[in-house]
């Protein structure tokens, strides 16, 4: 088969002839209709510190996808051949106890598909039979294959009720810009924007924003505060993981406010925790992955019934030979979503 492989350490990928992956007792050959790529994927390309330290090659990474089931082992149960499937990314071993107590996002032996074991940018993908995701035939592969991102999105929005609250979403990539319309489909009063790239806020109107705001034109504090009377949003969901974007959600959000932290710094950061923290009486959620698989329920909802509408960030669609065209338009933030097929 075809596959997109990480060969040896440093930057840059190969297009190589792979074996199609043997399917063991529990696992599940899918043939890959659509696959699309993923900040993640472009720290593996690039090769950076990140990357360096975590991924073994040879590697095929991606992990963000939609296709077909071809082939089941001897042992599976719920997926047939036929199956119209994604996946959840999140490899968990199912006995530790984060896994035995409901949360094997964060399972204490995780792995990760495309990061640590085979991943999608391949003709053919295995995946434990308790990772596939059967798919709505309603929703067309190009959106199919965005489910795994928008649930972290999903998870983001919606770790506590976002009704009728006032949100700011700081950072306009494309998970950014998905949980600006999760708010809004879920009844958000006013969801600000904060982004510094123009491309990326014209991207966050389409999906809903009701205030952008380009922090290298206008100070965010100023606005937001302005805005809503002086109290700051109700909720604050931060993407970037910017250095100023964090220093500037703790002046924003209000006493008793909600922030979910899904973007990662590039360096520590240092934070006043009795100012903006503790007096402010804030809660602060840590979101990784989704929610296994009560997130999936609410993303196939939302897709489904047209509440959430995501071809707006799909700004390219490409062959997987002109994957590398497709790194560099991520690296100059010239693309949102990128959706290949083989």
């Amino acid at each position: 088969m075809k596959a997109v492989m990480k060969t040896r350490p440093g930057p840059g990928l190969e297009i190589v002839d792979a074996p199609i992956p043997e399917v063991g007792p529990h696992d599940v050959l899918i043939k890959v209709i659509k696959n699309s790529i993923c900040g993640t994927d472009v720290h593996i390309y690039t090769w950076d510190e990140w990357a360096a330290s975590r991924i073994k090659p040879p590697l095929i990474f991606g992990h963000e996808f939609v296709g077909e089931v071809v082939e089941i082992g001897k042992e599976v149960k719920a997926v047939n051949p036929g199956d119209y499937v994604s996946a959840e990314t999140h490899i968990y071993c199912g006995h530790c106890y984060l896994c035995r107590t409901g949360n094997p996002h964060v399972c204490l032996n995780l792995k990760i598909l495309g990061v640590d074991t085979n991943g999608a940018f391949a003709e053919y993908v295995k995946v434990p039979e308790q990772n596939v995701w059967k798919t709505d035939r309603t929703i067309p592969p190009e959106v199919a294959a965005l489910q795994e991102p928008f649930g972290n999105a999903v998870y983001t929005a919606l770790v506590e009720d976002i009704t009728a609250r006032t949100v700011a979403v700081f950072g306009g990539g494309p998970i950014g810009l998905m949980s600006v319309a999760v708010a809004k489909a879920s009844g958000a009063a006013k969801v600000f924007l904060i982004e510094p790239y123009e491309f990326r806020l014209s991207l966050g109107e389409k999906m809903g924003a009701d205030r952008l705001i380009n922090p290298s034109k206008e100070n965010p504090i100023e606005v937001i505060l302005d805005e809503t009377g002086g109290l700051g949003v109700d909720v604050v969901l931060e993407m970037s993981g910017a250095e100023a974007a964090i220093q500037q959600m703790f002046k924003i959000i209000r006493n008793e406010g909600r922030i979910s932290l899904l973007g990662i710094p590039h360096k520590k950061i240092s934070i006043d925790f009795a100012e903006n923290i503790i007096f402010k009486g804030i809660r602060i959620y840590g979101i990784t992955g989704r929610r296994i698989f009560h997130t999936w329920y609410q993303t196939t909802a939302f897709l489904a019934s047209g509440k959430v509408d995501l071809t707006p960030i799909i700004t390219h669609q490409l062959k997987i030979d002109e994957i590398e065209k497709g790194m560099q338009l991520l690296i100059k933030k010239e693309a949102a979503k990128i959706v290949m097929e083989f």
